[in-house]
């Protein structure tokens, strides 16, 4: 594409030290911005994901890879046929079966809607964590008919309650005249879990399976299975054998239905962010036009001498295409080491930052995450090294056939 003349000439202006300092300038203002600019895209991206990553990983601490809901009253001993088929599919490490009530909470004169799970304590630790969550408690209070539950950390607080006071739930059900009647029953706090998620730590509040089916015997609400697999991120890979399994008269979801709306919100803010930031490097790449306009206007006499002595306007083209390449990618490839070395070591460089100006990136009181994370992707390293590199390449579009279209003898004429 390039040729010997093009090549020495263009890397011949890059380095020539006859320049005006406003030329020189724009030049390092042009690199750095070019280089700055995809820094602080591979930084904020990996943050991003970084961001995505935890908030993943704390949904799924609760809640369980996929689940199944069968609603009909009779389905207890269909799925208990069921896990028992589920187990043997591939990719499933553990099954446990659940039931949600949509009820309220009382305490005093607070009232508060939850979500009553029941969970069989014996096999939760196969779909969920929720060991590791226990703020207070353990997993050995929720007994058969021990009328315990475990609620989150932001739910007893907003009740005002602690572990050993009780909590009156209340389920609207209908009686036989089909005119609603409020069920009621009592349970004690046996303990608290904080998963970091507000849908949870807010609103939901776990108790024994055999103690929810006894409070709702009309199986108001659902009832089901839910599902871990040994990779979350394979999950929908596995969905079609599920469904097979599950047969007629049931409906599966998987984790990346049921939380579609946080990724999806995630999804949009990355790409805006992305665009934002890549007007970065499009202001560097205007400054690459402005500086290399100049060197043309600085260089007609040398390029009415090349054209004189036989060079090609495409010759003249690609000297500037080359002097344009060479700053612009020279910034691509420093913002790319910078914003690597950057990504790579935030749990390093932000705490210093923190103690250095006195201030915390999620300060404790208002955010679940406390610490900035960060996880570096190869494809995001990938698609921004094009999208600079491109944006470099059409800024020398212009500058350079500018040049190719001087004239010799106009530019010669007062020489």
């Amino acid at each position: 594409m390039f040729q010997p003349l093009s090549l020495f000439v263009g890397l011949r202006y890059v380095r020539a030290r006859r320049h005006t300092f406003f030329v020189s300038f724009i030049t390092w203002v042009s690199l750095a911005g070019v280089a700055l600019g995809v820094a602080a895209l591979i930084v904020v991206l990996s943050v991003m994901n970084g961001l995505k990553s935890e908030l993943r990983e704390r949904l799924l601490a609760l809640s369980a890879h996929a689940r199944i809901v069968d609603a009909r009253p009779a389905a207890s001993a269909d799925l208990s046929a069921l896990g028992g088929r589920l187990r043997r599919l591939p990719g499933v490490v553990g099954v446990a079966p659940y039931m949600d009530l949509q009820a309220l909470a009382m305490h005093g004169s607070d009232m508060l809607p939850i979500t009553l799970r029941g969970i069989d304590p014996r096999r939760e630790a196969e779909v969920t964590q929720l060991g590791s969550l226990l703020v207070s408690g353990s997993m050995a209070a929720l007994g058969p008919g021990s009328d315990h539950l475990i609620m989150g950390e932001a739910l007893a607080e907003q009740l005002g309650v602690a572990v050993g006071d009780s909590v009156t739930v209340l389920v609207p059900i209908a009686s036989e005249s089909a005119a609603p009647e409020p069920k009621l029953r009592v349970f004690v706090v046996a303990g608290m879990f904080a998963a970091g998620i507000q849908d949870h730590d807010a609103t939901l509040a776990l108790a024994s399976l055999a103690d929810v089916q006894a409070f709702a015997p009309q199986a108001v609400g659902a009832s089901g299975l839910r599902l871990r697999f040994a990779d979350a991120l394979a999950v929908p890979e596995y969905m079609p054998a599920v469904r097979a399994a599950a047969g007629a008269g049931t409906v599966v979801r998987d984790w990346t239905q049921d939380n579609a709306s946080y990724f999806r919100a995630i999804r949009i803010e990355k790409t805006m962010v992305a665009m934002i930031l890549l007007l970065v490097v499009g202001i560097a790449a205007f400054n690459i036009v402005a500086m290399l306009v100049m060197v043309v206007t600085d260089k007609r006499t040398d390029i009415a001498i090349l054209r004189t002595l036989g060079a090609a306007p495409g010759t003249v083209l690609r000297v500037f295409i080359v002097q344009g390449l060479v700053i612009g990618w020279c910034g691509v490839a420093a913002g790319v080491a910078l914003g690597v070395l950057v990504a790579g070591n935030v749990d390093r460089i932000a705490p210093f930052l923190e103690r250095l100006f006195g201030f915390r990136f999620f300060d404790a009181d208002v955010f679940y995450i406390t610490s900035l994370p960060a996880e570096l992707h190869g494809r995001d390293v990938l698609w921004i090294s094009v999208a600079a590199l491109v944006l470099t390449l059409s800024a020398t579009v212009y500058p350079a056939l500018r040049a190719a279209g001087t004239p010799p003898a106009a530019a010669l004429r007062y020489e």
